[in-house]
């Protein structure tokens, strides 16, 4: 029987990043704070209290993401589920594309196994938590930090985790407008043409390099041709606003299925100052820093 209570810390993350569709990935210091405490009995009951992001929409019960990660986790771990109550406090947004499925879903598997002892490696959270998400581009900088590569084997999903260079500075433009992961994805057609695979791979290797060692470059890395243009018609004002930055110079694209645009400003170039006069009316702008650190157990205790 599992029993205490652990608290987790987990990151926003910005997915794709322009070329890197469902691979690259960016761990972002905007964080959420998910307490699990194990009541006395096995029920698998859950009662989740929401605090920020979510409050009075979200689920209460098992079928709240964190709860239903958590029971996953449990499953795969071999221990009997406890009956749970769940303290969420949330600051990233959700359905912006910044990431809050992916959080949710870490917070869940990392509770479950700080509850049953911790015997989970990260190799196998993210092994898990890819499984569950569907693709491992969120999960891995939620759980590594810092720049991911993330890839699928026959085993499931892995990444490496890079560190951007410090000259590197997020910003997010975040609309009051929501987007659905599923319709972005409906968005997208079954081929595309062989130049603009070409387009996206050179980019995509160039921003790994441009990112870490050479962030001049990364207005020309962060380019894509696959998905941006084709879900442009369904989050009009985010595709205008990208346009925007990129003609200014700003490397920008859309954060992971949007509808939130991602800019990263580098000491010394263009508006490196400040990106807040680029933000249109209805959208929140907030510069982040890169969250170097993964996502973590931050408390636990035995009852």
């Amino acid at each position: 029987m599992t029993t205490g209570s652990a608290t987790v810390r987990v990151p926003a993350t910005s997915a794709n990043l322009g070329p890197g569709f469902d691979s690259l990935g960016l761990a972002l210091g905007l964080f959420d704070e998910v307490t699990a405490t194990a009541l006395e009995g096995a029920s698998g009951g859950v009662t989740v209290e929401v605090e920020g992001e979510g409050a009075g929409t979200v689920a209460s019960d098992e079928r709240h993401l964190v709860a239903a990660a958590m029971l996953r986790a449990f499953d795969a771990i071999g221990v009997q589920a406890p009956e749970l109550k769940l303290k969420c406090r949330n600051k990233i947004p959700h359905a912006r594309g910044l990431g809050s499925s992916s959080a949710a879903i870490v917070a869940g598997i990392m509770l479950a196994d700080a509850l049953a002892g911790g015997g989970m490696s990260r190799a196998e959270q993210l092994a898990l938590a890819g499984e569950i998400e569907g693709h491992p581009d969120n999960v891995a900088p939620c759980l590594l930090g810092g720049f991911t590569i993330a890839y699928t084997t026959e085993d499931g999903s892995r990444a490496v985790s890079l560190e951007p260079s410090p000259r590197v500075h997020p910003w997010v433009f975040v609309p009051e407008s929501k987007g659905l992961t599923a319709a972005a994805r409906a968005a997208l057609p079954e081929r595309v043409p062989y130049a603009d695979a070409v387009f996206n791979l050179s980019r995509a290797a160039l921003l790994v390099d441009a990112i870490t060692r050479k962030p001049s470059r990364l207005l020309d890395a962060t380019g894509d041709r696959l998905h941006q243009s084709r879900r442009a018609e369904g989050m009009p004002e985010s595709a205008r606003l990208l346009e925007q930055l990129r003609a200014a110079g700003v490397a920008a694209a859309i954060s992971g299925a949007g509808p939130t645009v991602i800019a990263l400003s580098v000491d010394g170039g263009p508006n490196s100052e400040g990106l807040s006069a680029f933000a249109p009316a209805g959208f929140e702008v907030m510069r982040l820093d890169v969250a170097g650190g993964a996502a973590v157990v931050a408390s636990r205790v035995d009852s």
